[in-house]
This record gives C-alpha cells, structure tokens and sequence, in this order.
C-alpha cells in the first residue's frame, strides 16, 4: 500500500513572478488547521502548502516504522521543490531534519517550539524529564482521548489567553476527529528518543527559532542551548504565550517571521 499524504496548496494573493513556497507542519496531536489564524496573512506573500503529518487530519494512516525519515520522506514527496519551511513542534523536528538531510529542499527554516532534543539529556537541560514523557506515555495507553485533552491544556498554560486557546485547540483537534492511536503512540516515542544536537549545527540555510516565554513543553531558556548549537540562527522569544504562540499572539507571531525573511531577502 502506498501512503496517501494529504496536503493542500493555497495560491497566493501575489502575482507568480514574486510569489515564493512555503510549507508548514503541524505538531503532535493536531492538524494543519492550526495554521488557520495566521493563513490569510501567509498569502499575503506565500503559496502555502500545508501538509497534515501521516494519521494526523486528513492524513492516511501510516504503515511501516514510523520514524523521523519516515515522516521526513513522506512529507518531501508533496512538497514544493524548494520552499520556506515552518514547522511547530514535532513539525519542527521534522522540518530540521529535512534541512540536514536535504538542504537544497529549504529556502529559510522557521522553527516554533522546536528543539533538537525535547527531553533532558546529558549537557541538555532545555528539555522535559524522561520519566515525564514515560507517564505521558503510560497515560496514553490507558486513555487516548482524555491524554490528548490533557496535552491541549499543556500546550495553553500559562498563556494569556489560555482558555481561549484550549477552546480553539479542542475544536480543532475533533474537526477530523482523534487522531490514528499509531501515529499519536510513535510520534510520541519520535519526541522521547530523537536528538538531533550533534546534526543541528550543520544546517545552512537562514533559520529562525520562536519561543513562546512561558511555554511549558519546550522552555524560552531553550534559546540558550539552541544559540550555543547555532551561533548565526536568529531566536525571538514572544511574551505571555505558551507552547502555541501563533495562535496566542498571531500578530507578534507574525511580525516575528516577516522581520526574519525580510533579513533573508535582504
């Protein structure tokens, strides 16, 4: 069986002369529907493609191991050919990877709360506790639904629009209804095991990291470690937002990324 990726591309607003590619990907648990708040600004000056990752949205459920290249694989054969990458959280896992294995795929990267390793290691302190993840885990088997609700709720704390947020979250998440329990199980061992670190610093294209201040899944502090990695990367941290800053704060979201790409185009 051949998977079945969904992707959708969204013409942009500009003529084709000046119109550039851009890809995002969604992250653990959701869709591309996350992207819709910041969608009619992004093709103000993109063609977007948003792909919805294997067993997420309208995404097939996967067969075979799924891997970080196997997400990366699949991902690339609906891409554009060359393109400005953005990915959140596990989307950002992926987007990196795709920039070290495949640099002539990616124009610029933008990465939001994304980070080469997302629990702690030896000489890596960003990340979340091991035997957090484990638990995460273990509460997942027993109840798919009600650990995803738990996750949205993660996601928006601390945020100043916290409940607003989980309100946005869980209508998205029940759109396309749960997730495939596959690629939730694996996407989640993908984050527990995946460390990147040793790769990270060869990635040449411009690349910007968003971090949300009071983010609870991958900490601001994590820009420390991603400056040490990445000496040249740009890092913006966005105040009173968590884990989903482009849907918390889309306008200094927003302004973020545009004062990047246009250092970039410059």
């Amino acid at each position: 069986m051949v998977l079945q990726l969904y992707s959708d591309v969204f013409p942009s607003k500009r003529s084709k002369a000046n119109v550039q590619d851009m890809v995002l990907l969604h992250g653990w648990g959701m869709s591309s529907l996350v992207w819709d708040e910041i969608m009619p600004d992004l093709l103000k000056y993109f063609r977007v493609t948003v792909i919805d990752l294997p067993g997420f949205g309208r995404s097939s459920v996967p067969e075979g191991d799924y891997t970080l290249d196997y997400l990366s694989k699949h991902v690339l054969t609906v891409a554009p050919k060359k393109a400005v990458w953005m990915g959140w959280s596990l989307g950002a896992l992926v987007a990196m990877n795709v920039a070290i294995n495949e640099s002539d795929r990616i124009s610029a990267l933008i990465s939001i709360a994304g980070t080469p390793s997302f629990i702690q290691r030896e000489g890596w302190s960003y990340g979340i506790p091991v035997d957090v993840v484990d638990q995460f885990s273990r509460m997942f088997d027993e109840d798919v639904e009600g650990t995803l609700i738990r996750f949205l709720a993660l996601q928006a704390k601390g945020s100043r629009s916290q409940r607003e947020d989980i309100r946005k979250l869980k209508k998205m998440l029940y759109f396309h209804g749960i997730p495939a329990p596959q690629a939730l199980r694996e996407g989640l061992n993908i984050l527990r095991s995946v460390d990147l670190r040793g790769a990270v610093p060869g990635i040449c294209c411009p690349t910007l990291h968003v971090f949300g201040d009071h983010d609870h899944l991958v900490p601001a502090q994590t820009a420390q470690g991603i400056k040490k990695l990445m000496p040249v990367s740009s890092v913006v941290r966005i105040e009173d937002v968590s884990h989903i800053p482009f849907v918390s704060n889309p306008e200094s979201f927003l302004l973020s990324i545009q004062e990047f790409l246009s250092r970039c185009r410059a």
